[in-house]
């Protein structure tokens, strides 16, 4: 084996000493010159914080916004609700099928349009829905409350889940709890937390003014949140919501049916004898808690054009609708939380023949009172 020469060693040696120095030399020059700032776009979207208005009403009264409590309140509520995205999209597809019933019922008791934000508050304009401590419904009723404002709750029927039989208890519950406190702030609180509750802490407290109330954590966000709402949905592209028009959920169209029943009749019979499914009455009809529709007088809802030919089934079955102008000598006593309306829907008799009958002007009644329900 041979060995290089001295020579030749050290121009080995000496070349990779070189190149091992031009390799270093960039690295060094870099340290000594000073850091760039990085140019290259973030790889995270650039969010911004949600615009909450300098001033606003809620059922025509002031929210004062001056408070900074008040103001961050608002602020959180607002947030929360901005950035649930699907929510909002739901929230915004849902109201195009309530909304109207809701505000033309408002509009015809003389009560603020806001009420209306309520609702979605409450249940996010979901029929069916229920919460755990077993309140149903749109307007999200307790058992007690909806029995005492004229929702019935037996073995056939839950009310509470009842659009519009609901909506018309909510409407007096509404009228009750603002006669009650005064302002629809405090009576917005009470129908969160209970008109109860709300008396007690203005006693103890000595203060009749919700924004200055100590109240549990989701009564004092409750108002707040109705508020939010009421922002988003007034003006959705602000917030950056657009739905094509033809994407927001259209208002059912059905038909209103008086029937008196002497013995149950299966809903999936009826349903096939009108030419539609079991499925489509029941949901129409989620009041009703089993298969079969019960003995007794009651509305159903049926899809458009179907009402007489359900009549007419039921005549045929042996069943008989329920008389258009009531029987002769008959009365209704009112209960609480009644109105002409949900009177009659439950009776059969127009609200027209109702006012007549009973020399009543505008809609006020009164529970304890006697109806007239025919002609003597």
């Amino acid at each position: 084996m041979s060995f290089p020469g001295r020579g030749a060693l050290l121009i080995r040696l000496s070349l990779a000493l070189f190149f091992w120095l031009a390799w270093l030399a960039p690295a060094w020059a870099q340290e000594d010159r000073p850091a760039k700032a990085v140019t290259s776009p973030s790889t995270y979207p650039l969010w911004r914080d949600v615009p909450v208005p300098e001033k606003m009403t809620l059922c025509g009264e002031p929210i004062p916004l001056e408070d900074r409590s008040v103001y961050e309140m608002l602020d959180r509520e607002l947030t929360i609700a901005v950035w649930d995205q699907a929510q909002v999209f739901m929230w915004l597809k849902r109201a195009g099928r309530y909304f109207p019933h809701i505000e033309r019922r408002l509009a015809e008791e003389g009560l603020p349009d806001d009420l209306k934000y309520l609702a979605v508050a409450e249940s996010s304009l979901i029929d069916y829905i229920g919460s755990p401590a077993g309140a149903l419904g749109v307007w999200q009723f307790m058992s007690g409350t909806g029995t005492r404002f004229g929702l019935r709750k037996d073995g056939h029927f839950d009310d509470r889940l009842s659009f519009s039989l609901s909506t018309e208890s909510a409407i007096q519950y509404l009228k009750m709890l603002k006669s009650l406190f005064g302002t629809w702030s405090l009576a917005l609180a009470a129908y969160n937390c209970g008109e109860g509750r709300v008396a007690q802490e203005i006693q103890e407290q000595g203060v009749r003014d919700y924004y200055r109330l100590d109240l549990p954590i989701e009564t004092e966000r409750f108002v707040f949140r109705i508020a939010a709402i009421k922002i988003v949905l007034e003006d959705p592209q602000k917030y950056g919501y657009l739905i094509p028009p033809e994407k927001i959920y259209e208002p059912i169209p059905v038909d209103r049916v008086q029937v008196d029943l002497s013995k149950e009749v299966h809903i999936a019979e009826a349903a096939r004898a009108v030419g539609t499914d079991y499925k489509v009455i029941k949901e129409l009809n989620l009041q009703i808690r089993g298969r079969h529709l019960p003995p007794g007088r009651y509305e159903i809802l049926v899809p458009a054009g179907l009402g007489q030919r359900l009549s007419a089934f039921l005549a045929r079955a042996g069943q008989a609708p329920a008389a258009k102008t009531g029987e002769t000598g008959q009365y209704y006593t009112v209960k609480p939380g009644d109105s002409l309306t949900a009177i009659s829907r439950r009776t059969g008799v127009s609200v027209e023949t109702l006012r007549r009958l009973n020399n009543i002007r505008g809609s006020h009644i009164q529970p304890g009172q006697k109806l007239r329900l025919s002609p003597p």
